[in-house]
């Protein structure tokens, strides 16, 4: 089978998806006046997914049997002997990459036809998460970095579309500029990073660029004692930081939930802040040679890891809760590529895509049974309204906790393990870190799930919570005109069929994807000549030695500490929320300083506004006033313009009409002309 796929057949997997988009985006929309409707609008834009997933899954088995493709399909120009081209590589890492993105793709394609049914702009959210999916395929399958930014670009411009869908709320305008700014910052070090490898490399192909590592290793940055290498992947990194949601640059992913739910399922689970993660992966050939990056990875993942599941605890809003365990899974993958476990990092993307979607999914559906209200405070009891919501729920949140057995538990535990194998500097903190975020995600997970689906019924009553948490959508968004949450006396009810029947496909996964592909990603050769780990980083190694197998890994762990730390978060919730609710009461009081804090999210976003956002205004001000104002407009345009009117008002007393007074001119002129010949040595 090696070296029998079709590059034909390849092409077809993005372009099918941006042909969905382009006309659902064109016809189904005020641009060409609507010549198609809504059925039409999601029919082909379901289709193109449909396609790329179906050849997706066709591509994995084809890599599975040993074919591969590294080519180009488009050479865009040459400059200096340097190619900018558009080319595929594809082997088990894009393979897998591939079909997590087409499947959850595809999931929230079907799911969206039931919860934006009401929305006006519902031809054109079908448009935007089509364009998104065929953006992250781009980026996914590129071989080499022109391709990787162009699709690195790509997904943060249709995220910052679909974070201000609803464009009319002034917090969605503000969450989507913030999204775009940030992951500005994290940019800007990505191209850094970019442009010195190709200046030291001379080339933006990724085999290029993997054959000279050796070479690149023993350079140094000019004018410093640095290692070029490890400026490169730190500033390839920073890039990451942004588009994956790491600490400071992860303040933009929280209100991305200003957007709809669906789009926080793609952004959140295969799209975007897993594109971070994959880049990581895919230079692990330079990141293996540089220790100090990968202490800055490790350290950075960790610090997200613990620290964002804290903010999990108090939040209210349900999408927030779990865009916040997002933040925190998403510094578990981080950790593990730190630690060189970039197998595990991509097998923990791989399972997180799966429950993580089924959780927003979930969310969603609870949303619309509670008619949009979004703070959990306000339910209870949903259980026996919503039984496939909350099957469905609970199987994703015991995936996320990482219970045994489930596809969580393979891919989290497999990180704990490769942290405490690691000796790189910060390895302690991390290790620590990822451990007590077990007990942390247990918490928020079941805090949410027993107020949300147990316990007293909450919904219906006058004195329902309205906090700076709950983020309603607006009436003419929602197709309802009257009020938010449940009226007294409403119940909640289940969701239609084209929402449940995603829940239930992304639940399987969730529970079994984990126990089927642990041996052959980790332990066998699916990522052999993909991922390269160097013999100073033993991690991968220790854990190989320590496996016997996915049924024996799941019955150890009922002994291990992180299972014992998960189930003390489960029962830790229970008590606070179902046994003794006057608890947390307790603790809010006794700990208020701790919930300030925790409430406005470490101040850091009080910090970048005043900072950051502070000093631009201070700047621009400055700038304004001093360069524009004064300099620009002041000095040289409205200055120009009074010079010459100063010397058109002084000539023009010499346009007098009489004779003698241009003789006399002229004579003065001649006199001043040989002055200045006569002179004129003299004065050198």
């Amino acid at each position: 089978m090696a070296g029998q796929l079709n590059p034909n057949l390849l092409l077809a997997v993005p372009l099918a998806p941006l042909v969905g988009a382009a006309i659902a985006g064109l016809f189904g929309t005020k641009f060409f006046g609507n010549k198609i409707g809504r059925s039409a609008s999601h029919s082909v834009t379901i289709l193109g997914v449909l396609i790329a997933f179906l050849i997706s899954v066709q591509t994995l088995l084809a890599v599975m049997d040993g074919a591969t493709f590294n080519g180009t399909l488009y050479t865009w120009m040459t400059v200096g002997g340097i190619k900018l081209q558009v080319g595929f590589l594809i082997d088990s890492l894009t393979a897998m990459m591939m079909c997590v993105v087409t499947f959850v793709s595809l999931m929230v394609h079907i799911y969206t036809i039931g919860y934006m049914h009401d929305d006006e702009g519902y031809n054109r959210f079908f448009s935007y998460i089509s364009l998104f999916t065929f953006s992250m395929l781009m980026l996914v399958m590129s071989n080499n970095f022109l391709q990787l930014f162009f699709g690195w670009e790509a997904v943060g411009l249709v995220s910052y579309l679909l974070i201000g869908f609803w464009y009319t709320r002034p917090t969605a305008i503000f969450a989507n500029m913030k999204a775009f700014l940030v992951n500005r910052v994290g940019d800007f070090g990505f191209i850094l990073g970019i442009g010195l490898l190709l200046a030291y490399a001379g080339s933006m192909n990724y085999a290029d660029v993997f054959s000279q590592r050796e070479a690149l290793a023993k350079l140094l940055l000019p004018g410093t004692d640095w290692m070029l290498l490890t400026v490169a992947c730190i500033c390839l990194f920073i890039g990451a930081m942004g588009k994956s949601a790491q600490f400071p640059l992860h303040v933009w992913l929280p209100d991305s939930m200003e957007g709809p739910t669906p789009i926080s399922a793609l952004i959140h689970a295969a799209t975007m802040v897993t594109a971070g993660i994959f880049m990581v992966a895919r230079m692990s050939p330079l990141f293996e040679l540089s220790d100090t990056a990968l202490s800055f990875v490790l350290v950075i993942g960790a610090i997200t890891a613990l620290f964002m599941g804290f903010l999990g605890v108090i939040q209210n809003d349900i999408k927030r809760v779990v865009a916040y365990s997002t933040l925190s899974q998403l510094g578990y993958m981080t950790v593990a590529l730190g630690a060189s476990a970039y197998s595990v990092a991509v097998f923990h993307l791989m399972t997180h895509a799966f429950f993580k979607a089924l959780l927003f999914l979930g969310a969603g559906a609870v949303i619309i049974g509670m008619h949009h209200d979004q703070d959990i405070r306000n339910m209870g009891g949903l259980r026996k309204y919503m039984p496939i919501t909350w099957i469905t729920s609970l199987l994703g949140s015991l995936a996320l906790i990482g219970t045994p057995f489930f596809s969580g538990f393979y891919s989290k535990d497999s990180i704990i393990e490769a942290v405490s194998s690691s000796h790189l500097p910060g390895a302690g903190f991390a290790s620590f870190a990822v451990l007590a975020g077990v007990f942390v995600t247990a918490f928020y997970s079941f805090r949410m799930y027993f107020l949300v689906f147990h316990g007293e019924e909450r919904f219906g009553k006058p004195h329902a919570h309205h906090g700076k948490e709950a983020h309603h959508e607006e009436e003419e968004e929602e197709g309802d005109h009257g009020h938010h949450g449940l009226a007294p006396g409403e119940k909640p009810h289940e969701a239609p069929w084209v929402i449940t029947i995603p829940l239930i496909l992304l639940a399987i996964p969730s529970v079994i994807i984990g126990y089927l592909t642990i041996g052959r990603m980790l332990y066998g050769d699916f990522f052999k000549g993909v991922i390269f780990v160097g013999e100073n980083h033993p991690a991968m190694e220790e854990l190989a030695h320590e496996f016997h197998g996915a049924a024996a890994m799941g019955l150890h762990a009922f002994t291990s500490a992180p299972f014992i730390l998960a189930l003390l978060g489960v029962v830790s919730a229970y008590y606070c929320y179902m046994v003794n609710p006057r608890l947390p009461a307790w603790f809010f009081h006794r700990f208020h300083a701790v919930y300030t804090l925790l409430d406005n999210k470490y101040y850091l976003d009080k910090f970048n506004q005043t900072v950051f956002g502070g000093g631009a205004r201070l700047l621009g001000g400055g700038l304004w006033k001093v360069g524009d104002r004064s300099l620009i407009d002041g000095l040289i345009v409205n200055g120009s313009a009074r010079l010459v009117g100063w010397f058109s008002t002084v000539t023009r007393t010499f346009q007098t009409g009489y004779i003698y007074h241009y003789a006399f001119t002229m004579i003065f002129g001649i006199a001043l002309y040989l002055g200045y010949l006569l002179l004129g040595p003299y004065l050198k």
